[in-house]
């Protein structure tokens, strides 16, 4: 049996170990494929029945080239760079990593939050290039520094992610108000209650996006929305870029209504030098790498092993196009 790895390298820059799919046949890794070249993409699965992609795209066109795929495991949580539609006309199964970094996601917005309030990165260079050394002061701060503990965080969407954030952020002090559709009352307290959306943007100092991209929720930071917020308020998103209306953001931070945005995605990644987040006031900007501590890597990698093995076993599991 042929398995094909097309983008390994996000995945696997070489401090982890392919051995599991090794032991399940026939194993080649690139470690990346041109996602623009559908002739790329069909020539490197070939004859190969079993595909392993992360965001290297399988079109209708691919399915059709290539009939002897059998399986397609996403090495990622989203699964919309494969079309579902034709892999199941095909009989094909698409399995995805439905949790793996829960722990890295909600650790990281926290992260993003603390830079904001602290400007560690910013004060820590400034030490280094002698400005503490050469203080009149004691000490020294170019940026308002600002403490979370009697603050509100909103978490929109509340699932695994979101309550991961919401027990750091009760750690820190703050108050919770959490919206979603699927609400939990024993996840309630003194220190954590479900709101409405227009409460939580009326009352969040902090409003941090953990929720899917649908409909419903494209776009769902915009001009309108923002206007109910707080003046001074702090948006996190490590969640999905398109959650977020960037110039309506970029506008709201740039005026001051918006105090801050720690974002770690953006609406088109890798991110275009157009994008106007790139040169609005205090945002800080990461490249998608919430998910990928070592650790949470790993667990991606043996829950797609694990994926594998059901489906040869015959129960394929985290199917997402039954």
């Amino acid at each position: 049996m042929k398995i094909v790895i097309l983008d390994g390298y996000t995945e696997n820059p070489g401090d982890l170990s392919w051995s599991g799919f090794e032991a399940l046949g026939d194993l080649t890794v690139y470690d990346r494929t041109d996602v623009r070249n559908v002739d790329e993409i069909a020539e490197r699965i070939g004859d190969a029945e079993i595909v392993i992609t992360n965001k290297t795209p399988l079109p209708a066109a691919v399915f059709e080239r290539c009939p002897g795929i059998r399986y397609v495991g996403v090495l990622a949580t989203g699964y919309n760079v494969v079309d579902c539609a034709a892999a199941k006309e095909k009989g094909v199964p698409v399995c995805n990593i439905p949790t793996y970094g829960t722990a890295a996601v909600g650790q990281f917005a926290i992260g993003l939050l603390l830079e904001i309030c602290h400007h560690i990165g910013h004060h820590d260079q400034a030490v280094k290039e002698g400005r503490w050394e050469s203080s009149p002061d004691w000490c020294f701060w170019d940026h308002p520094l600002i403490e979370l503990d009697g603050k509100t965080m909103g978490i929109i969407g509340y699932g695994r992610i979101g309550q991961a954030m919401g027990k750091l952020a009760q750690a820190l002090g703050m108050q919770v108000l959490a919206f979603d559709a699927h609400q939990d009352p024993t996840l309630e307290s003194h220190t954590c209650r479900y709101v409405g959306l227009d409460e939580l943007f009326s009352q969040s100092d902090v409003i941090a996006l953990h929720c899917p991209l649908f409909p419903e929720t494209e776009r769902i930071i915009n001009r309108d929305n923002i206007a109910k917020m707080k003046d001074g308020v702090i948006i996190l998103n490590n969640s999905r870029g398109q959650l977020i209306a960037e110039q309506d953001l970029a506008d709201a931070l740039n005026s001051g209504k918006v105090y801050a945005a720690g974002l770690d995605v953006v609406s088109t990644e890798p991110i275009r030098g157009g994008n106007p987040l790139l040169t609005a006031k205090n945002c800080i900007i990461t490249p998608h790498i919430s998910w990928a501590p070592k650790e949470s890597r790993q667990r991606l990698m043996d829950i797609a092993v694990k994926n594998l093995k059901a489906f040869l076993a015959g129960a394929p599991v985290n199917v997402v196009n039954k």
